[in-house]
C-alpha cells in the first residue's frame, strides 16, 4: 500500500525553519498532509519512493544540487517527477533556467536587459585570448561566474583578463563560465539602487537587496511609484514566461543609465532564512509568511487537477 503526500518537501538548512513552520501550519489548515524530507530522511524517503511505498502528489524542492548529478537531493527530484509528482519547479525546466550560459542567450532574445556577455567554456583553445572587441565590451575590471553557481561560489568581481578564469574555476569547477560587463549600481541616500524579486506562482513580490552587506526590505507603494519600480515586475514576469518557472527570484539593478538590468536571472531554491532569525541577512518574515502561502494555494489547486495521479 502506497502512503501518498499532498505535499512532500526537501530541506537541508535550519534557518528555514520560519518558513517550513509556516508551510506546515498552512498545509494543516487546508486538510493537507505534508512531509519534510530532511537530510537524515532523504535516502529511505528515496528508496521508499523508488519502491512505490510512498508517492507524494507535489514535491517541493528547496535543495537539489543541478551541478551534482549524484547528489541525492538531485536523484530524489528527478525520481519524482519520473513517477508523475508535480515538482516545483520540474528538474527539466528548472535546470534549463538555472544554468545561466543557457538561459542568457534566451534573455537577450527575449529583450530582457542584461549585461554584455561573453560564455565561456572551461575548455578553451590553447593560447585563447579575449579578442581587442570582447576586451572593450567587457570593461575593466569585469565579472566571471560559473554558469551552474550561486551562492557567490566562484564569483570573481575584479577580472582583468582571462587569466582570471582560473580563480573561478579552482573556487567551483563547471563546464562553462560567464564573462560580463560589470554593472555598478546607482546609489540612493547612500544604498545601491538594488532588488530582489520574487515570482511565486503569478504573484511577484519586490524586495530591496544592499548587495554589499547582504540586508532585505520590502519595497514601500511610494517606493515602487516614485522609481517606477513596476518595471521590475514587467522583467520578472517576462523571465517566468520564458522560463516557464513558478517560484523564483531574480537580481535586478539600477544601473547608472538609468536602466533597469538583470544581474542573476533565475534562483529557483530561494533563500528563505528569516529576518527575525537573522535581522542582517534573513529575508523579511512578512514576505517569507506571503510566500508560504501562495505556494499552498498552489499545492491545493493542483491536487485538485485530475491529472496529477500516482503512477
Amino acid at each position: 500500500m502506497t502512503r501518498i503526500y499532498d505535499l512532500a518537501m526537501t530541506h537541508k538548512l535550519d534557518t528555514d525553519d520560519y518558513f517550513i513552520q509556516h508551510i506546515q501550519r498552512l498545509c494543516a489548515e487546508a486538510g493537507l498532509n505534508f512531509f519534510l524530507i530532511e537530510p537524515v530522511w532523504v535516502e529511505l524517503f528515496y528508496e521508499h519512493l523508488k519502491q512505490g511505498k510512498v508517492w507524494p502528489r507535489v514535491l517541493l524542492n528547496m535543495h537539489s544540487e543541478h551541478h551534482q548529478p549524484d547528489d541525492i537531493f538531485h536523484r530524489l527530484i528527478n525520481l519524482a517527477a519520473a513517477r508523475n509528482t508535480q515538482v516545483i519547479d520540474p528538474p527539466d525546466r528548472a535546470q534549463a533556467a538555472f544554468d545561466k550560459s543557457r538561459l542568457h542567450p534566451r534573455l537577450v532574445g527575449a529583450g530582457i536587459p542584461v549585461p554584455w556577455t561573453l560564455v565561456v567554456p572551461r575548455q578553451r583553445p590553447d593560447g585563447w585570448k579575449l579578442s581587442g572587441e570582447e576586451q572593450s565590451a567587457l570593461g575593466r575590471p569585469f565579472v566571471i561566474k560559473p554558469a551552474m553557481g550561486y551562492g557567490r561560489k566562484g564569483l570573481v568581481l575584479d577580472a582583468s583578463s582571462e587569466a582570471d578564469l582560473e580563480r573561478s574555476i579552482a573556487a567551483w569547477p563547471d563546464n562553462n563560465y560567464l564573462f560580463q560587463r560589470r554593472i555598478v549600481p546607482r546609489e540612493r541616500d547612500g544604498t545601491p539602487v538594488y532588488f530582489r524579486v520574487y515570482f511565486v506562482f503569478g504573484s511577484v513580490w519586490l524586495s530591496w537587496w544592499n548587495c554589499y552587506n547582504d540586508q532585505y526590505r520590502l519595497v514601500t507603494d511610494a517606493e515602487r511609484k516614485e522609481l517606477g519600480l513596476d518595471r521590475l515586475e514587467e522583467i520578472v514576469r517576462s523571465i517566468a514566461d520564458l522560463t516557464g518557472m513558478t517560484f523564483f527570484s531574480s537580481e535586478i539593478a539600477l544601473a547608472e543609465d538609468g536602466e533597469f538590468v538583470v544581474i542573476d536571472y533565475v534562483n529557483d531554491q530561494c533563500h528563505l532564512l528569516s529576518q527575525s532569525a537573522h535581522p542582517q541577512l534573513g529575508v523579511p518574515d512578512k514576505l517569507i509568511s506571503a510566500i508560504a502561502k501562495k505556494i499552498v494555494e498552489a499545492v491545493q489547486a493542483a491536487i485538485r487537477q485530475p491529472a496529477t495521479s500516482s503512477p
